[in-house]
């Protein structure tokens, strides 16, 4: 389209000056010496005036000045070689037609220096020196004249011959562009549209050297291709004769493919960006709906700028133009910029370009051809390197890939997950390795290879957090492999550990529970149908602190002994590494679930083994092998659930069973086990005390412990098979008459219950804990077993003192109590039960100084740590829990004493409950009641001392959260003891240092109540206190804020004490810094000895 410049150095006409062309633009441009004046006017007939007063100064100019001969030679070579009409009644295009002249001459001039420049070679003894400039570079100033220009001949020669809805409209951009919009007459030759195909092929004529072209692709590139959209697509309305046709067909496809050429050699990203604008039209600019829909883009320019999108998108590497073309537009910059954050955390713009690159665009032959050639640029999209970019395209990539997932599984999961699951699928024992890969030591996937694949899942499955079916699918068969991985990290430092963890505890949890059982039969090799690691493959430590896949290296036959011993050191730490997975599977339930299976298992195993020992009658060596192998693989099965149960029962903690369903599996599992022992006739004391136990935790719920539904009762019902069994066959007189009773219980929803349940929860309560147990100890430390320890030892509290009423109607004070001195003169374990049972009951005395005094005795019982009143350390807290609720003070700061010495004995297990309870709201305690707690964490905190440290996370995170209590009380209470804490945290309060000094500048600076105020400014005085010398280290970062808060404070707040307590940070801040500027000189002399 652009048309040809002349062949360089086949003109007559001397070269002119680069200095003389730019004159003449800055004289067309700025007749009054001023290159921004008249991009202030903004009346017509005015702007008229001095756009005809520049053209005549440039002709006279030119016709005059001697000087200006060479430029007015070239301008005329120019001339006539142009086709287009210079001249016409409307001054804007003769204005347009003279700047589009000067630019061509500026091109073929810059042509001409650069062809005619012969740099000299460098002198070797000056390496230094910079190399000669080019002739035919622009200054900066050269470049702003430039610019000028070109945005004048945008305005005044294509913008106003753009059909509505085509770019942006002009008198929607500014105040000029109106003026400009109203002063241009398109009645007069030529036409509008001759018009507008001039500028664009002068404009692409200029552009075809490097320097002009960036200058007016970078700014007007939008402008030039709306142009030529409208030029090469727009359609007409009716057949044109050859007079009425202002184009012709050649002129059109000319047109057409100059735009494509435009579009093939700009930067990409531009032109998805220029296009998204064209096809939705102009901003919120109309309001009324007439105007909106004059400003909308026409349809075939929709459909153009989509065709035209869609092609972009098909272009190799066009997935980033396309992903890059819509943040940037979106404000996050060429290379992120300040706003790639923002931009990334708009899921809303992520899900928007994940739906242009799933939807096939009509241009492709197929979805199937459109998935193949996209998807290896989607994976593309997480690996790459730039920081300010890469959040933004693996956020895109990992939506898309759920996007595509959702509406073409079938695709995504033969293009999409099986290129990135590759390098696992590789090494699969399903897969054939190719011979030329079987030499031992070679690499089946490289460490790069192995690192991106996890990491590209880890973004996929974790991040994305769609268990949509084709994800859970694809990512099943390498499970095996992903989990062998992950035991091998955990004997090594690596760095793909946790992701390896994390794919695998996020895809067990959204497995079908059916299937995760499966996998995890498969991972600890249960289940030899599940896919695992090839027998020929083995992981290694690579040089860059990643993990490689080679083949191994063959064994002979003389190591056969090394070869069992790494089976079986591999199978156990296997194990190992299952329990310490499954240990963070608890809360959903699957360890639970896990443990349960393995129980049946371990029975299901029991009475194969005791079929598969009868004996042998054939006498055919190959079926009697065969017989032995089985019965080793038998034995190696059970050998292994063992283990698993050994592993789960010292991995799991005491919150394995999340619900009563599995709580009822587990005995119903047990009950199973004891019928088998009892059908092979092979009872032992192990499993008699199994059952026993397992009878009374249900006898435990039953007995009230836990509130049972409707529901549950219809669980437990599946109990009644295996009770009645147990009740007509074992052999123990006892077991069976509570198997009877347990029935009759379930089968009447617990209205009717015996004695016989009672006693059976009370003695599973109070029994020990007994070594070499597998499931049973998990369950006895249950939590339902806790709340109905809690129960029955209330009732048997409220028996002993009805008792005691009966004998006696004065308040019993037992001996020793009002003796206190003498009870703590005594020695460690002298105190009978009898004693004990006494001040218990005596706790809850309604006589305050009765009440107090035991709570007195008990405290000092814990503070010389007696055996009775260690054992008894829930029972004791509850006491002093329940006390602090008292209205008399004597009582409740007793009750204070004795928990603060409790927690002091126990911390872990009393601390958890003290925070827990102090957190709650006032629905559950009242606000005295919290504050008395928040007492005993003082108390608490001071006692520790530097051992508080273990216990920050805790203690922290609760005083933050109560200082956004809506009780002012309880909100300065926290800050309190947040002061308290801090003063013995040092060093340690660095991690958290920033959320502290945050809450005490939002709580002194905005809290509405005085005394809240008040508690956070003494904070500060605790803090620079306890840190003394350390604060310029620990408050490091924070010190300035800090000093600038004391300061708002002492100008500004209105309360005195307030202003005093600032008054004493500043002194303390002060006294430190002084400390730290000049240190006290010490007047010390070291003497050394020489040797």
């Amino acid at each position: 389209m652009a048309a040809p410049g002349p062949a360089v150095g086949s003109g007559t006409v001397e070269t002119c000056g680069l200095d003389q062309i730019l004159e003449a633009l800055k004289l067309l441009l700025s007749p009054g010496g001023s290159g921004s004046s008249s991009l202030q006017i903004t009346k017509h007939d005015i702007l008229l005036a001095t756009l005809k007063s520049n053209l005549s100064a440039l002709e006279d100019k030119l016709l005059k000045d001697p000087q200006w001969k060479k430029l007015k030679l070239l301008r005329d070579e120019i001339v006539n070689k142009a086709e287009w009409p210079q001249n016409s009644v409307d001054i804007t295009w003769s204005f347009t037609s003279q700047a589009l002249l000067l630019l061509l001459c500026l091109k073929e001039t810059m042509i001409r220096l650069a062809a005619a420049f012969n740099p000299g070679k460098p002198n070797p003894r000056t390496p230094e020196v910079a190399p000669a400039l080019s002739p035919d570079t622009l200054s900066i100033s050269q470049q702003k004249m430039v610019q000028s220009v070109l945005q004048f001949v945008v305005i005044l020669g294509v913008c106003p011959y753009l059909m509505p809805g085509v770019g942006v409209p002009l008198r929607y951009r500014t105040e000029f562009g109106a003026v400009v919009q109203d002063i241009v007459r398109l009645d007069v030759a030529p036409h509008a549209t001759q018009r507008l195909y001039t500028s664009c092929k002068a404009l692409l004529s200029v552009g075809q050297h490097t320097s002009l072209g960036s200058l007016i692709f970078c700014r007007h590139f939008g402008d030039i291709a709306a142009g030529l959209c409208q030029l090469g697509f727009c359609p007409t309305k009716k057949p044109l004769t050859a007079m009425e046709e202002v184009l012709t067909e050649e002129e059109r496809t000319v047109s057409r493919g100059a735009l494509r050429d435009l579009l093939d050699q700009v930067y990409q990203p531009l032109a998805v960006r220029e296009l998204l604008i064209l096809q939705g039209g102009p901003p919120q600019s109309c309001t009324d709906v007439k105007t909106q829909l004059k400003c909308r883009a026409p349809a075939w320019l929709r459909h153009l700028c989509g065709q035209l999108l869609s092609e972009r998108l098909m272009r190799p590497s066009g997935v980033q133009a396309v992903v890059q073309g819509i943040l940037e537009g979106a404000g996050a910059g060429a290379a992120g910029g300040s706003d790639a954050e923002a931009t990334a955390a708009d899921w809303k713009k992520c899900d928007l370009i994940a739906k242009i690159l799933a939807a096939c665009p009509q241009q492709s032959l197929s979805p199937e051809s459109y998935y193949r050639n996209i998807c290896p640029q989607i994976l593309d999209l997480f690996h790459f390197q730039d920081k300010l970019t890469v959040q933004q395209f693996q956020r895109v990539a990992t939506t898309t890939f759920i996007t595509m997932s959702r509406e073409q599984p079938q695709l995504a999961a033969k293009y999409l997950f099986q290129p990135m699951l590759a390098p696992l699928h590789r090494c699969l024992n399903t897969a054939e390795v190719p011979e030329n890969d079987i030499v031992p030591g070679t690499i089946l996937v490289s460490e790069e290879e192995l690192s991106r694949c996890i990491e590209d899942v880890f973004k996929v499955y974790v991040v994305g957090n769609e268990p949509l079916t084709v994800l859970l699918d694809s990512l099943l068969p390498v499970l095996g492999v992903l989990f062998s991985l992950y035991c091998f990290t955990k004997q090594s430092v690596s760095h793909i550990r946790s992701f390896c963890q994390e794919i695998l505890l996020w895809i067990l949890e959204k497995l079908e529970r059916r299937k995760a059982i499966s996998s995890l039969k498969g991972f600890a090799g249960l289940d030899k149908a599940i896919p695992s690691l090839h027998s020929l493959c083995q992981f290694r430590a690579a040089t860059q602190g990643g993990i490689m896949i080679t083949v191994k290296e063959a064994i002979s036959d003389e190591d056969e002994d090394e070869t069992l011993y790494q089976k079986l050191s591999s199978e156990q730490s296997q194990v190992e590494h299952l329990g310490d997975l499954l240990s963070h599977c608890q809360e959903c339930g699957l360890a639970g679930d896990f443990f349960i299976f393995c129980l049946k298992e371990l029975t299901h195993l029991a009475m194969e083994s005791e079929a598969e020992l009868k004996p042998f009658s054939s006498k055919s060596l190959l079926e009697l092998e065969q017989h032995h192998a089985i019965l080793v693989e038998s034995q190696e099965r059970k050998l292994l659930v063992l283990q698993l149960l050994a592993v789960l029962c010292e991995r799991m903690s005491e919150q394995i069973f999340t619900n009563i369903t599995q709580v009822v599996d587990f005995v119903a599992a047990t009950l199973q086990r004891a019928c088998v022992s009892l059908a092979h006739e092979a009872e032992s004391t192990v499993e008699s005390q199994t059952l026993s136990m397992s009878m009374g935790l249900v006898a435990v719920m039953l007995g009230g412990a836990v509130q049972l539904k409707s529901s549950d009762f219809v669980v437990l019902k599946q109990l009644l098979p295996l009770l009645e069994k147990v009740s007509n066959t074992y052999p123990d007189p006892v077991i069976q008459e509570l198997a009877a009773d347990l029935r009759i219980t379930i089968s009447t929803h617990g209205a009717f219950s015996t004695e016989t349940v009672t006693v059976a929860a009370q003695s599973t309560l109070n029994k020990k804990d007994t070594e070499g147990k597998i499931g049973e100890q998990q369950i006895s430390c249950n939590r339902y077993t806790e709340v109905a320890q809690r129960h029955l030892e209330q009732q048997l509290s409220c028996e002993q003192s009805s008792q005691t009423g009966q004998e006696s109607n004065v308040a019993f004070i037992p001996m020793g109590i009002n003796e206190p001195s003498t009870t703590a003169n005594q020695q460690s374990g002298s105190i009978t039960t009898e004693q004990f049972q006494e001040v218990l009951l005596s706790a809850y005395d309604p006589q305050i100084p009765a009440r107090a005094a035991a709570l007195r005795t008990l405290s000092c019982w814990i503070e010389q740590r007696e055996a009775k009143a260690l054992e008894s350390q829930e029972q004791l807290l509850k006491i002093f829990l329940e006390n602090l609720e008292h209205e008399d003070s004597f009582v409740y700061l007793s009750a204070i004493q004795g928990v603060a010495l409790l927690s002091d004995v126990y911390p872990e297990k009393i601390l958890v409950d003290l925070l827990a309870q102090y957190d709650s709201g006032k629905d559950k305690y009242t606000p005295e009641t919290r504050m008395k707690v928040g007492e005993v964490l003082m108390r608490i905190v001071r006692a520790l001392g530097d051992m508080v440290s273990k216990y920050r996370e805790p203690l922290i995170h609760t005083f933050l959260r109560g200082v956004k209590d809506p009780d002012g009380i309880h909100r300065a209470s926290s800050l309190a003891n947040l002061g308290e804490l801090c003063q013995h945290l040092d060093f340690l309060l660095g991690p958290v240092i920033h959320e502290v000094t945050t809450c005490l500048i939002a709580v002194a600076k905005t809290d509405h109540e005085v005394q809240v105020r008040r508690a956070a400014i003494h904070v500060i005085v605790l803090l620079l206190r306890g840190l003394s010398q350390k604060a310029t280290e620990v408050l490091r970062d924070v010190l300035k804020d800090l000093y600038h808060l004391l300061k708002h404070v002492v100008r500004l707040e209105s309360d005195d004490v307030a202003k005093l307590h600032a008054q004493l940070a500043l002194e303390e801040l002060d006294e430190i810094m002084r400390n730290f500027l000049f240190p006290p000189q010490k007047l010390e002399k070291k003497i050394m000895v020489l040797p």
